[in-house]
């Protein structure tokens, strides 16, 4: 089979750029031809750069011109898209119409029923604009990119492709992460018959030859910033005492503030700021932790770190709702807590702490979840059979 992907990157590299990566790594491995067309907003080069690209959030004709110069040279099978803000645009799925190929689309996010792609404003999940045909509480709040200008773009691109049945005629083949974020993409306005639900899937960490060890510390992964929960997880220790030792492996923009909370509260000694670390010393700080801790207060369309700790026998401390509710199972693979609150955290954490052997037990289960759902060839056949089934409708 040969596979056409297409993605925006956005400027900091993510989780969706590593999917991508990845399932192109899966989908070679197992012998099928793929060809990637990616683009970057680092590309977006001052005020010239961002009036461009505003017109070619909406419609761009370059970018259908240059997707259909590379479908005539390459001539796939199926075309898989999996950003296209704001660099590709949907122009890109007329490019595929002309061909009359089919279109396999993964929602990373919730672009089509978002502004800002997160349902997340003012620090708190936000639906106001689910199922609108504009967008008009995410202008009014300026939810993109805290700009009123950017978020127009945004509602404008949204409203026209509604408008256009382009979300309806012109993608055969939704993937969702979750059933949670399925649910919430029906409810912005997307066929239910047309969503796969194909969680993400990571490789083996066994094959790293990382001991496995009962680590003394807690573990957080990811980047430092408001939606991420890190400030109720660094409250939990503020407010409550907490001497547990924690390690933080990421960076961001709350980074050096947090930091310096940290230092004059004197827990400069309980809680350590690793700062960004690479794949593998990831994985070998997980094999090494007592569990993980994943804050979260937006509602995450799937969380690849969670999975990740799976893979690890590390069990998970995770908000109790959107996403994360439905990966990690209360009392099997990990606990839940009440999310953004610092004082149920800070309890789950004392009890995950004081009770190793359950919580050893939840790392089997969370290993013996991650070999029934998440591993390379689960997720092969799962994607194989979506683009066989767009292939042969």
């Amino acid at each position: 089979m040969r596979i056409l992907v297409l993605h925006n990157r956005y400027q900091y590299a993510g989780g969706e750029d590593s999917v991508v990566q990845a399932e192109k790594a899966l989908l070679e491995e197992k012998g099928h031809q793929v060809e990637l067309i990616e683009v970057s907003n680092n590309d977006i080069v001052g005020m010239k750069g961002r009036i461009n690209a505003a017109f070619s959030a909406i419609y761009s004709p370059a970018s259908k011109h240059y997707v259909s110069q590379a479908i005539a040279h390459f001539c796939p099978d199926v075309v898989h898209i999996h950003n296209f803000f704001p660099l590709l645009s949907p122009s890109v799925y007329d490019a595929c119409k002309i061909y009359q190929l089919p279109v396999v689309q993964t929602l990373h996010n919730y672009r089509l029923g978002c502004p800002n792609a997160m349902l997340f404003r003012n620090n708190t999940a936000c639906e106001d604009c689910l199922g609108k045909k504009i967008a008009w509480s995410g202008i009014l709040h300026a939810c993109y990119g805290g700009s009123h200008v950017q978020s127009t773009v945004a509602a404008a691109m949204l409203a026209v492709h509604w408008q256009r049945g382009t979300w309806h005629k012109s993608v055969d083949a939704y993937i969702a992460l979750t059933a949670f974020q399925k649910e919430r993409m029906v409810q912005a306005g997307l066929s239910r018959e047309k969503i796969h639900i194909k969680p993400n899937y990571i490789p083996d960490p066994q094959s790293l030859n990382i001991t496995k060890t009962n680590g003394e510390y807690a573990l957080f992964v990811g980047r430092i910033s408001p939606e991420k929960g890190i400030s109720t997880l660094l409250n939990a220790y503020l407010q409550n005492s907490l001497q547990i030792p924690l390690k933080i492996a990421g960076t961001g923009p709350l980074l050096e503030s947090l930091q310096a909370s940290i230092q004059s509260a004197g827990l400069g000694d309980v809680i350590q700021f690793l700062g960004q670390q690479d794949k593998i010393a990831v994985m070998q700080l997980m094999c090494n932790a007592r569990f993980l801790i994943f804050p979260s207060i937006w509602y995450e369309t799937f969380g690849l770190t969670i999975v990740e700790a799976f893979a690890c026998s590390l069990p998970v401390l995770a908000s109790n709702w959107g996403s994360m509710a439905e990966i990690v199972e209360n009392n099997v693979t990990g606990l839940h807590f009440q999310a953004g609150s610092s004082t149920d955290l800070a309890n789950k954490i004392r009890w995950a702490y004081e009770h190793p052997e359950e919580m050893i037990c939840m790392g089997k289960n969370a290993r013996s979840t991650y070999e029934a759902l998440y591993t390379f060839e689960h997720n092969y056949q799962q994607l194989i059979a979506i683009y066989q089934a767009v292939i042969d409708k």
